[in-house]
């Protein structure tokens, strides 16, 4: 299918051919009628690509900070790999469009194949040929409306969200500022609602029509015509409410709104301007200043959008999909007009020369629908058998021919994959980047583009089921590794799964059967750390220990960002155990012994946590998991002590080992390396020559094991002793 994309780092806009989007359960996949271009929003993101990296970083200073903050904790060279490859990457554009229901995904009962839905969302509503849609941001279309209006949904939510934070009442005044898109549908729901409007803009032919759309005056904020206006319309009082819908770094509409609005009025910001308050002005009239949240309750809320869980209607009367379906309403009744805003509508081919033309000034216009080609008719083609997934497949073959590559399909496309594992993967001989499944189209797409896949499908079914490829690779979000790894092995596939292996005990006992089934257990979880060369070196230069030891690891993980998946422990689990496995086992890597005992404690809501682990010899280990420490303190320290010895690992940076002899490492290390490059080669070398894998599974099952019993220990205040400890 085809989607529009565009690279951040280049600015290159294009229709690219990508994989169609797999319909998931929860939610629908739509086949695009018509969608609508945001001259506002996405103009400016086409702008901001066009910019010099310094621009760029001028106007996310946001992103800048997570930056420095990123070097701070993986070191220059990674975090320059990982920006670059979200810089050099093709990102989606759109979020509001009407289309038809091609497919219903299982938990859906509200809508059936056939049916015209408008679609919200700016990873669901794109502009593509088919997207999937998940329950709460799509709404069935109401007969009679038809689709291009429909196309409006999004947009016209975004207003209503605006206007709804304003309050307005019948017989008050309002002014809009700024008379783009947002702002002429934010005059019609305020006409609609019995407030007369004032519109201010600087463009005549806005004014003009947002004048035949309902507002009582419009005129250029830098002169007198506005100010005349909401003094002749409140006897001199100012307006109720003012609605901020413009853009750009100018300063006088909040200046403006200050100067016309009356006491303890309400101010909303609904576009992106600059917001610098005078603080005397808004101050001596005690003004309300509200922020209107895009669609409405719900947006950026993962468990409403991507899980389907509504709000009461009790408790939230209007969220993102409620919100949706009154505007919808509304142009159905004839209550909104947007079919005056459709300034020009394109062929979704042409969608590239479009931008151009509204980006250089060509096309000047309110709103512009894309426009999508009717599916053509299916050919009826002779059945074609599927091969048959491989089940009970065994050990594969201990040997390969001599130069054949070792062929690895990747499942999950995501940060870790593109900075840590794929660039190493890429560039060593003898593999090939065979396929890479993805649940979104695009970032299938962009792996396949950067790093030479051959084949990009969102298609789980087509890599299990390939019996060319030798191995695969699951990197994708936490609650889906033992699944799909379970998978992976019934289909006689040698796996790499990133941590954790498993999210519960019977997650792990799933994969242990798969292993028993199928009698394959060439498995190996991404437990980097073991493998970094000074951590090697380091190990090597303390040498054999005949006494027991004692290792202490502070892991400084820092909080998390609000929106992060990883705080979504209801389907993810908990933080620690997705990523304490990479503590666990590198302690017991340097004891040599798997642990039998684990006892955890933690302060008030689990946020830090302190982790005990017991080993055969007597050896200890304890695990300083925090999330409250400083920023700028390294993410990870080690000691081990034993027989008069202690081995120190400052953050990967530098090891020293103290003794009868000390050692000291380079200060200055090229890169902070934490064994990704020869964890794949150890891996890629067991794969083409049928050896052992680099971990023995004994050694996998026990880690993981201890880490999931740290919550079983926090639970109940004493030790766990650990299945099969001896």
């Amino acid at each position: 299918m085809k989607q529009v994309v565009q690279n951040y780092k280049s600015g290159e806009l294009a229709v690219l051919d990508v994989p169609m989007p797999a319909c998931k359960p929860g939610g629908v996949l739509v086949r695009s009628a018509y969608s609508l271009i945001s001259t506002g929003t996405e103009l400016m993101k086409v702008s901001e690509a066009g910019m010099s990296m310094l621009g760029k970083a001028r106007s996310r200073p946001d992103q800048v900070a997570k930056v420095v903050q990123s070097v701070a904790t993986n070191g220059v060279p990674a975090t320059y790999r990982k920006v670059m490859g979200k810089l050099d990457s093709y990102t989606p554009l759109g979020y509001s469009l009407c289309g038809v229901v091609e497919q219903v995904g299982s938990g859906i009962d509200d809508v059936k194949v056939g049916d015209l839905v408008a679609c919200a969302g700016n990873e669901h509503a794109l502009h593509a040929e088919l997207n999937w849609v998940p329950k709460n941001l799509y709404v069935p279309v109401p007969d009679g409306l038809e689709p291009r209006h429909a196309a409006f949904g999004t947009v016209g939510s975004i207003a209503m969200q605006g206007v709804r934070q304003g309050e307005p009442q019948l017989g008050e005044v309002a002014l809009v500022i700024g008379l783009g898109l947002i702002g002429q549908l934010v005059v019609q729901l305020l006409t609609a609602s019995g407030v007369r409007v004032v519109g201010a803009d600087p463009d005549p032919a806005r004014c003009e029509l947002a004048e035949r759309l309902g507002a009582a005056a419009c005129g250029d904020p830098a002169s007198a015509a506005v100010e005349a206006a909401v003094a002749e319309l409140t006897d001199g009082h100012g307006v109720d409410q003012v609605y901020l819908a413009a853009g750009g770094g100018s300063n006088q509409p909040v200046e403006l709104a200050a100067r016309l609005c009356r006491d303890r009025g309400r101010v909303v910001d609904i576009g992106k301007c600059r917001l610098d308050l005078p603080w005397n002005a808004y101050y001596e009239k005690e003004l309300d200043v509200r922020f209107s949240r895009s669609y409405g309750p719900g947006r950026y809320d993962p468990e409403y959008e991507l899980e389907g869980r509504d709000y009461p209607i009790g408790y939230v009367r209007w969220t993102e999909r409620r919100n949706l379906a009154c505007f919808l309403d509304l142009v159905a009744r004839g209550s909104v007009d947007v079919e005056p805003l459709v300034s020009h509508i394109a062929d979704f081919d042409d969608a590239v020369e479009t931008y151009r033309r509204l980006k250089d000034g060509d096309l000047k216009a309110v709103a512009v629908l894309f426009r999508y080609p009717e599916p053509a008719a299916e050919a009826e083609t002779p059945a074609v058998a599927v091969p048959a997934v491989r089940r009970g497949g065994g050990v594969p073959a201990p040997a390969r021919p001599a130069k054949t590559p070792v062929r690895l399909a990747f499942i999950g496309a995501g940060n870790y994959a593109t900075s840590m594992l794929l660039p190493h993967l890429a560039q060593r001989d003898g593999v090939e980047l065979s396929t890479v499944v993805t649940t979104t189209a695009l970032s299938a797409a962009n792996a396949q583009r950067k790093f030479g896949f051959a084949e990009a499908t969102t298609d789980l079914d087509a890599v299990l089921g390939d019996a060319s490829i030798d191995a695969v690779f699951v990197v994708t979000r936490h609650s889906s590794h033992a699944d799909l790894t379970r998978k992976a092995l019934l289909a006689g596939k040698t796996v790499f799964v990133e941590k954790p292996l498993a999210l519960t005990e019977d997650e792990l006992a799933g994969v242990l059967a798969a292993v028993e089934e199928s009698g394959n257990d060439r498995l190996q979880v991404g437990f980097n750390r073991r493998f970094a060369p000074l951590l090697q070196e380091a190990r090597k230069q303390f040498g054999a220990r005949t006494g027991p030891a004692s290792l202490r690891y502070l892991v400084n993980a820092g909080s998390l960002q609000h929106g992060s998946w990883y705080l979504r422990q209801g389907t993810e689990g908990s933080r620690f155990a997705g990523e304490g496995g990479h503590f666990v086992d590198t302690a017991s890597w340097l004891l040599g012994a798997d642990p039998v005992s684990v006892y955890a404690a933690a302060t008030p809501g689990n946020e830090d946590l302190q982790v005990v682990l017991h080993y055969p010899d007597g050896s200890t280990a304890t695990l300083s998991y925090v999330t409250t420490g400083a920023p700028g303190f390294p993410k990870e320290t080690l000691d081990l002590v034993a027989d008069g010895k202690v081995l120190r690992l400052d953050d990967f940076v530098r090891a020293s080992v103290y003794g009868g002899k000390r050692w000291v490492s380079s200060r200055l290390p090229k890169a902070r390396d934490k064994g990704q490059s020869a964890e794949l080669a150890a891996f890629v070398k067991a794969v083409r020559t049928g050896g052992p894998m680099p971990v023995p599974l004994e050694s996998l099952v026990a880690t993981t094991s201890a880490t999931l019993a740290v919550q079983a220990a926090l639970a109940g205040g004493v030790p766990v002793t650990l299945a099969g400890a001896r």
